[in-house]
């Protein structure tokens, strides 16, 4: 198996010992992101609508430096510290998420790194040539 790390200026920089995305077997595995302004690495408040938009926007950062979008997205994994802000998140996810959505996996956790609202990880499979 060949094993690329991927790592773009464009998405928060990793905070513990992990990389932002693995490419293997035709798959890139993103790292779960939570709310990072990656310009200022500090948390992005407004609640959890503000916090999804710019989880997604990490994520699309990390796609585009794989020439991947959402659509290409196959596994999503939604980390969220309340289940009382799911119908929230999932107003956000779905405009990024929306033809074709890919299996999705929710569950509220205990604790989220840096006490944030929403955490998201994502597998996308590349374009067969």
């Amino acid at each position: 198996m060949t094993k690329t790390i991927i790592n773009t200026a464009a998405a928060p920089k990793a905070i513990g010992p992990y990389s932002q995305a693995v490419k293997a077997n035709g798959f890139l595995f993103v790292s779960g992101q939570i709310p990072l302004d990656p310009v200022t690495g500090e948390l992005v408040y407004g609640g959890i609508t503000a916090q999804t938009h710019q989880v997604c926007a990490n994520l699309r950062a990390i796609l585009a430096a794989e020439n991947l979008q959402f659509s290409d997205v196959v596994k999503t994994g939604v980390f969220l510290a309340d289940m009382g802000d799911f119908q929230a998140m999932n107003e956000v996810y779905a405009q990024y998420f929306s033809a074709q959505a890919p299996a999705r996996a929710c569950v509220q956790v205990a604790r989220l790194p840096r006490d944030v609202a929403v955490e998201i990880e994502v597998i996308a499979a590349y374009p067969a040539k």
